[in-house]
């Protein structure tokens, strides 16, 4: 009995105690659930923004942009990382500190060449105040920051050693040759250059971060790539060839320097792909010196003057108004024309249409194109429009400007527009967009865009890869294009840019000085042009040179001051593939020009018979042979392979001579 009543009271406690924990258990859940019910109607974006938002934040990992190269693969404009370093003095072990400041404060005084002094006593007052961000170095290189992450203390990392890196990228130019003006620049707000016009290919996608608030000023990333990894951007492969690059670079920089020029611009354009091959804009500062910081090729609209006499009598040719037998009378070389003076710089006489472009007669082309559209000047713009002349171009690059002619519709039309749109003036428009045109004579008529992206890349592998585009298929008949084609040739040999004629490299162009701000008080302006294309007989390459505002002292004309430039260029790209010359004067794969020198041997005509000519070099024969008062058309270079007409023919003044040149 007794047993059984310490039974029931053993029974009786041990419910008692697992009544009471059910009661407590049964309150805790039912204070769970209010709890529940009280977060759920409660604002939790409140408390979000009083605790969470104020404390952590979420930032943004930049991506890094894609590179930027030249066509052969050197790097244009590359992304570097860059490494800020920052120290946790509270994550810092208090034993750690003291053990190792010392050598610690070495270090950085080695590297930094400061005294170890100056870091000891900062490092000291950061450590009591117990600061987790202090700010010690910024924009280390990989180099230096591989070198400091090694020092006593920071060795230990970030957790035990306070150690915090945070990682930047900043764009760089890799090559001196071409500048910020024809790379540019996106900033976010700003686009221009190759990087403006590329971005959406050289932008990569951002990653995001979590960081944590120091204090009221300071953040500190939390686990740095944890959130989102950025996706770099790809990789853009731009047309210019930076061989050619430096070429036009020299060339020009050392003309402007020669002649004192405030500005210039060089283009230089692949004649079967419309690829542009090299963009040089230089201008003076006030140091003296020239530097790539605008883009005057695409930016600028100008009066071209005299390259546009080439645009003009491409029109007539192919109208058919005009061909080889084609004369005008030049006169003195004045003509006032609707109460305009039109006067030509030299000559006078009767010019056939070769002589025309060769002697640049504004006289002569404003008669031509005044008799053929005076009545009807809309059938020559439609010429300039089917040419695009009107259009602003379609190319990747950013701020290019959209042509400006003077048209009937417009008020500042009269009776002398025509004419002076014909040499060159009541019109503006941009360098690229004139050499676009030059080139489509040198591709037989075909006009191509005017490309700037070869290929992009991501990751090893070609994502697109471009294509010549085709502006206009045709833009004159074969025969007028053969026909421009030679008159800028005869221009090189013969007319105003015979200053750069050479026998070993055929090159065709027109010159051209324009004059500009005429209509303002004090001394002339001018811009000296050059635009043509090489070799004649097989181009490869269309350039454009244009210098402003030479010191006139020293000359203003586009044959002395432009010229020269495009002569270079195109002697030092053409050398490196020779073409026209014989294998016996090649040394090494260059041109050996010694080879080239022969004696003048003197040519004459006896008794009004034709001489034998064959074997002799052109460039000696054709001189002395026009100097007798004999015209003479020839093609190719070296020497004289057939003549017309033949040995002992009988020949007289003024007569046409025919000789085949080596090709």
């Amino acid at each position: 009995m007794q047993k059984q009543n310490e039974y029931d009271n053993k029974r009786k406690k041990t419910l008692r105690w697992g009544y009471l924990f059910a009661v407590v258990a049964l309150c805790v859940f039912v204070m769970f659930l209010a709890r529940i019910v009280i977060l759920q109607n409660t604002n939790v974006q409140e408390i979000k923004d009083d605790y969470i938002n104020k404390n952590y934040r979420e930032a943004t990992l930049k991506a890094a942009r894609g590179n930027l190269f030249a066509s052969d693969g050197s790097i244009l404009a590359t992304t570097v990382m860059r490494y800020d370093i920052y120290l946790d003095f509270k994550t810092m072990k208090d034993t750690v500190y003291t053990n190792n400041i010392g050598a610690l404060t070495d270090s950085l005084s080695k590297m930094f060449g400061k005294p170890r002094s100056e870091f000891r006593k900062k490092f000291d007052e950061q450590k009591k105040k117990k600061n987790q961000y202090y700010t010690l170095v910024k924009g280390l290189d990989f180099d230096q920051y591989d070198r400091i992450r090694k020092f006593p203390i920071f060795k230990k990392g970030k957790n035990k050693g306070g150690f915090i890196v945070d990682r930047n990228y900043k764009r760089e130019l890799a090559t001196s040759e071409i500048g910020a003006g024809t790379i540019g620049m996106d900033n976010g707000e700003l686009k221009s250059g190759l990087e403006g016009a590329f971005s959406k290919y050289l932008t990569g996608t951002d990653g995001k971060r979590l960081e944590q608030r120091i204090n009221s000023s300071q953040w500190k990333p939390i686990d740095f790539w944890k959130v989102q990894e950025p996706v770099d951007g790809e990789d853009v492969y731009t047309t210019l060839d930076l061989r050619i690059q430096d070429i036009a670079h020299s060339a020009l920089e050392k003309q402007l320097i020669n002649f004192e020029a405030k500005h210039g611009t060089v283009i230089v354009m692949e004649v079967e792909t419309g690829k542009v091959r090299a963009l040089v804009n230089l201008r003076r500062t006030e140091s003296g010196d020239y530097e790539d910081s605008y883009n005057y090729a695409l930016k600028d609209n100008i009066e071209p003057g005299s390259t546009f006499k080439t645009i003009s009598l491409l029109a007539a040719m192919d109208d058919g108004f005009i061909d080889e037998n084609t004369t005008v009378n030049v006169g003195n070389g004045v003509w006032v024309y609707a109460k305009q003076r039109i006067s030509d710089g030299h000559g006078g006489g009767t010019y056939d249409i070769s002589d025309v472009l060769a002697k640049s007669s504004n006289v002569g082309t404003a008669k031509l194109i005044t008799k053929y559209y005076a009545e009807k000047p809309q059938i020559f713009l439609d010429h300039l429009k089917r040419w695009k002349l009107f259009d602003k171009m379609d190319i990747e690059l950013p701020g290019i400007t959209k042509p400006k002619i003077v048209t009937p519709q417009n008020k500042r039309w009269n009776a002398a527009t025509l004419a002076s749109i014909s040499y060159g003036y009541s019109s503006n428009i941009n360098l690229l967009q004139l050499t676009t045109f030059y080139n489509g004579v040198a591709n037989g008529g075909k006009m191509l865009k005017p490309l700037f992206i070869d290929k992009i890349m991501k990751d090893g592998k070609v994502m697109y890869s471009a294509k010549p585009e085709v502006m206009v298929n045709k833009m004159a008949s074969e025969k007028a294009i053969k026909m421009m084609t030679s008159a800028l040739t005869k221009a090189v040999e013969k007319g105003t840019g015979r200053s750069i004629f050479t026998p070993n490299l055929k090159m065709a162009g027109k010159t051209g000085t324009a004059r500009f701000e005429y209509w303002l008080p004090g001394p002339m302006k001018y811009r000296a042009s050059f635009a043509g294309f090489y070799p004649a007989d097989a181009p490869k390459y269309t350039c454009y040179v244009m210098i402003s505002e030479p010191n006139t002292a020293k000359g203003f004309y586009g044959g002395s001051v432009s010229a020269p430039v495009f002569k270079e260029i195109a002697g030092k790209t053409f050398l490196k593939t020779p073409q026209n010359i014989e294998k016996e004067m090649l040394v090494d794969k260059k041109v050996n020009l010694s080879k080239m020198v022969e004696p003048n041997v003197k040519v004459a005509v006896n008794d009004k018979q034709m001489p034998n000519v064959v074997g002799l070099i052109g460039k000696n024969v054709i001189p002395q042979l026009e100097n007798l008062g004999y015209r003479v058309d020839y093609k190719g270079v070296g020497r004289i392979k057939e003549q017309f007409p033949l040995e002992g023919t009988t020949i007289s003044k003024n007569q046409r001579i025919y000789l085949s040149l080596q090709n």
